[in-house]
């Protein structure tokens, strides 16, 4: 299934511009919205760097909305910044929905090289409802989380 209208409400030039989404991905959204805010209007190899450094534990993700009892890093402050987490999935996610917006770029022809993130947007995805088993006769019904990913990637700047 193909969606075919982005959240970006201006206009943008389909012939330099590269679009990719994922939907339901099972990822949190408030980390995904920090995620967006820290990579948006940035190149994308800069990007990709940022993200594996994650993944390696190397560079954390500031969280500067949803920060509440998370502790400070070590080390100099990214973006103002002393509090952030490390989460993988989502880092995971990010960076196969670039993958898949940079190889649209190519198909198109654009200069991989050159692009930026112009757009990038998180909803909330679909709550998938599992089942915990506690006590001897009943349960607990949990929902977990899901997010719609969406980049858009330009050429340019």
């Amino acid at each position: 299934m193909v969606k075919k209208e982005y959240n970006l409400q201006e206009k943008i030039n389909d012939k330099i511009t590269a679009k990719a989404i994922k939907k339901n991905a099972n990822v949190s959204l408030k980390y995904s919205t920090e995620m967006i805010n820290r990579i948006k209007g940035k190149k994308v190899k800069r990007v990709e760097e940022f993200l594996q450094n994650m993944i390696e534990k190397k560079e954390f993700l500031p969280l500067r909305r949803y920060n509440k009892k998370v502790a400070h890093r070590k080390g100099n402050a990214q973006d103002k910044v002393k509090s952030g987490r490390y989460p993988l999935k989502v880092a995971k996610a990010f960076l196969g929905v670039i993958e898949s917006a940079k190889a649209n770029a190519d198909y198109k022809g654009l200069d991989t090289d050159n692009l930026f993130v112009k757009h990038g947007f998180t909803s909330m995805g679909y709550g998938r409802a599992t089942h915990q088993p506690k006590g001897k006769i009943s349960g607990k019904r949990r929902t977990r989380k899901s997010a719609h990913i969406e980049i858009i990637l330009q050429e340019g700047k």
